[in-house]
């Protein structure tokens, strides 16, 4: 399965850097699949400055309805006409700080489909709920009813407590969510969850890249802050192991 790297620009990036970093990527030789997921603002823009490398565009969010009253969103044919391909939805920072269940994040990917986009949903505990010995079950339970049926796309797991703060889980720990996610998704969706990609999060930088990219069920990641530079990005890449 060849891994994807996909860079979650969150709330940052201006004009001003979407070509500088177009061009260090493109020129870039890589074995892994690559996805930029800017600001709303920047879709269109670097879906032109990447057109033709292969380079995947995706947005941050989508809401469930195509279109109709509701300020401030984004639906997911809307994205489609701007160039995106893929959307992150259900990231932690949108579950937990915006309150989006699992039902709302099962309605979004069922609408990022019937437009076209591959939807990456996003699962992970917090620090309280590993504490408590809880990360298996709610991991399990966003995956059962965060996914519609039929889904087709991609699996991000994040530990909430590891976004943004510099900590991993050790690789034991990674593997064996990654092993419980890959039982889920076959349990669910039989065959076919068999094959879906399972990207890691949660502080991917190039240091620690490829440790956590060699692990078994680790199809590719999801990264934050690291994804603002394009060396940084490439460097993760890099570590991919080769299909």
């Amino acid at each position: 399965m060849r891994p994807l790297i996909a860079g979650n620009w969150k709330m940052h990036g201006r004009l001003a850097d979407v070509q500088g970093f177009a061009q260090a990527v493109r020129a870039a030789a890589r074995h892994t699949d690559l996805l930029i997921c800017p600001p709303f603002t920047l879709i269109d823009r670097f879906a032109t400055a990447l057109a033709g490398s292969g380079i995947a565009v995706g947005g941050q969010d989508c809401h469930p309805a195509p279109e109709g009253a509701f300020t401030g969103d984004v639906s997911a044919p809307m994205l489609a006409e701007a160039g995106a391909s893929y959307v992150i939805l259900g990231h932690s920072e949108r579950r937990y700080c915006h309150g989006e269940t699992n039902a709302r994040v099962a309605g979004k990917a069922e609408a990022a489909m019937f437009a076209g986009l591959t939807p990456i949903v996003c699962i992970g505990e917090t620090e309280a709920q590993r504490d408590a010995g809880e990360a298996e079950h709610v991991v399990r339970q966003q995956l059962m009813h965060s996914l519609p049926e039929g889904f087709s796309g991609i699996i991000a797991y994040e530990p909430v407590w590891a976004i943004g703060t510099g900590r991993t889980p050790t690789e034991a720990d990674v593997a064996a969510m990654h092993a419980a996610i890959r039982a889920v998704l076959a349990e669910k969706l039989g065959e076919p969850g068999k094959a879906l990609k399972i990207l890691y999060g949660g502080s991917v930088k190039p240091g620690n890249a490829a440790s956590l990219l060699a692990l078994p069920e680790v199809d590719g990641a999801l990264v934050g802050g690291a994804s603002l530079k394009a060396e940084d990005l490439l460097a993760i890449a890099a570590a991919a192991p080769r299909g």
